[in-house]
């Protein structure tokens, strides 16, 4: 479960992303971005926050952003970092492109070969949980099984699909969904307004 937190936070995730999306390789459409959907995995060590955005330039396509949320910075992942934000609950914020996470890559290859599915978002409203229903769907297309320890994230390809060569996983995280080829492996699909598309991609190595 992801507690949510009513907070004010500069800069706001979207104005990260417009500064930091025109620069990479597959990103299609105008700098400014809009949120389409959301969803979450968690962190079983309850440390880092973990969303995928589902976001658009102007008229382009949907593009499918994952990122984490640390409280201090991740040793080795400079390359990885989006930029820092100031939440006025959690304080100072490391906000990382999920892929070079390995918390990240442990919580896709559960959701894809575990079928765990996303966590319920919900606040704390005079001690009162308050559940926030889900923006999108998402469901594994292969019958769960145990999942071994992911391990260190050993290597990533940058493009679309982004590729995670983890020491028991492979993991595939399509950035445009509905425009790339498919990976071999067992498949996440996400659906949101009228929209169905694989989202990433599994095979134990």
């Amino acid at each position: 479960m992801a507690l949510l937190h009513r907070a004010d936070i500069r800069p706001t995730k979207l104005e990260l992303l417009a500064a930091w999306l025109p620069g990479r390789g597959w990103y299609v459409g105008r700098a400014e971005v809009a949120r389409v959907a959301a969803y979450r995995f968690d962190d079983p060590a309850g440390q880092v926050g973990i969303e995928t955005l589902l976001v658009r330039g102007g008229d382009g396509p949907v593009h499918q952003v994952p990122l984490t949320y640390r409280g201090a910075p991740l040793d080795g992942a400079d390359e990885w970092l989006v930029g820092t934000t100031e939440h006025s609950v959690l304080g100072r914020r490391w906000v990382y492109d999920a892929v070079g996470d390995p918390v990240y890559a442990a919580a896709l290859a559960e959701a894809i070969l575990a079928g765990t599915g996303q966590a319920e978002e919900y606040f704390e409203v005079d001690g009162r949980r308050e559940v926030r229903p889900p923006s999108m769907g998402i469901t594994s297309d292969t019958p769960a099984v145990d999942v071994p320890p992911v391990g260190a994230v050993r290597r990533v390809v940058d493009g679309d699909p982004t590729l995670i060569v983890t020491d028991t996983v492979e993991l595939a995280v399509i950035r445009r969904p509905g425009s790339a080829a498919a990976p071999v492996g067992a498949t996440l699909t996400g659906t949101w307004d009228d929209a169905r598309a694989p989202l990433a991609y599994a095979a134990p190595r």
